[in-house]
């Protein structure tokens, strides 16, 4: 029985890394990136990307919800949305005299939230309710989302105009963070050369949903070892102590990175977690949920160079 167990998750492994391979084929950049957004839908988290417009965020979003299979919306948000733009609302029907849910964009398996800090904050908070609950409330009843529902939000860097950044509350709501950066010169020139064609069709479906649910199961039984819970702990504690920091990794915070080095794992095609794993991902989990004591737009101490600070000071297991 082990081994067929071993077995179909050595097969859900393969399929995913071809899924990898395909989604680096239709988008060129950082391949880590990619990494970190299979990581998130295998760990059951969302996606925050921060970066300027023109980087490739929507073209990476829809490879991936068309490479794993899953139902793809894409919610592009303004100064003037409304709540029911995104959630839905009960629309009259003059055959029966009766209001009706009509479900919005949201019900679906994947969703591209872009530029979410555009929104007003009425509107942004409806939405990240909605994803933080599974569900939207509407007239009396709980209308559930899939149940492998993803979110991708893009939000511009807060020096541009017009936007709303979300607070820190909501920030820890996203597993992971990350910035896509510019492409490199050789991948620029690519792009200028044509490759834009090919990355504007469709790539093929890799995975499916069962497929999708069944990485999230394997991803649960991948092994961390109590000393390297240890390791996520000592760190999260370090970082309620700095003197730098505002505001320190909750408990959650430490929860999730374990969880999503699991996932991330997987991705790698390991049954165990390393303390490498761990490593890596402290920026793209855990950059967002601490605070520097002088503001996130501070040039003094970022979020990034103090954690990388606190890694080093922390003795590794061995």
């Amino acid at each position: 029985m082990l081994q067929q167990v071993e077995a179909d998750t050595s097969s859900l492994v393969e399929l995913l890394d071809r899924a990898h391979q395909v989604l680096a084929q239709h988008w060129l950049g950082d391949d880590f990136v990619i990494e970190v957004l299979l990581t998130s839908i295998i760990a059951k988290g969302h996606v925050l990307l921060v970066d300027v417009p023109g980087v490739g965020k929507t073209t990476l979003a829809k490879s991936m919800a068309q490479v794993l299979g899953l139902d793809f919306n894409r919610i592009q948000f303004t100064n003037d949305i409304l709540p029911a733009d995104i959630l839905g609302g009960s629309i009259y029907s003059a055959t029966d005299g009766k209001f009706s849910f009509a479900p919005g964009p949201i019900f679906t398996d994947f969703l591209l939230a872009d530029e979410i800090n555009r929104g007003p904050t009425r509107s942004q908070s409806a939405f990240l309710q909605a994803m933080e609950e599974g569900f939207v409330a509407a007239e009396g009843k709980n209308y559930p989302l899939s149940d492998l529902f993803t979110v991708i939000a893009t939000q511009n860097p807060i020096d541009f105009d017009s936007t709303n950044p979300l607070p820190e509350a909501q920030l820890d709501r996203f597993l992971t963070s990350v910035t896509l950066g510019y492409p490199s010169d050789e991948a620029e020139l690519h792009l200028l050369g044509g490759y834009n064609a090919q990355a504007q069709s469709e790539p093929e479906a890799i995975l499916n949903k069962e497929s999708v649910d069944q990485l999230r199961e394997a991803s649960d039984k991948v092994h961390l070892h109590e000393d390297l819970m240890r390791y996520i702990v000592d760190i999260s504690r370090k970082t309620r102590e700095d003197q730098r920091i505002k505001l320190g990794i909750s408990p959650r915070g430490s929860m999730n990175l374990a969880n999503a080095a699991k996932a991330y794992a997987l991705v790698k095609g390991r049954q165990h977690v390393l303390a490498e794993d761990i490593q890596k991902l402290i920026p793209p989990v855990w950059d967002h949920r601490i605070l520097p004591r002088h503001g996130r737009d501070s040039d003094s101490a970022h979020s990034h160079e103090i954690l990388q600070d606190l890694v080093a000071q922390t003795p590794v297991p061995r």
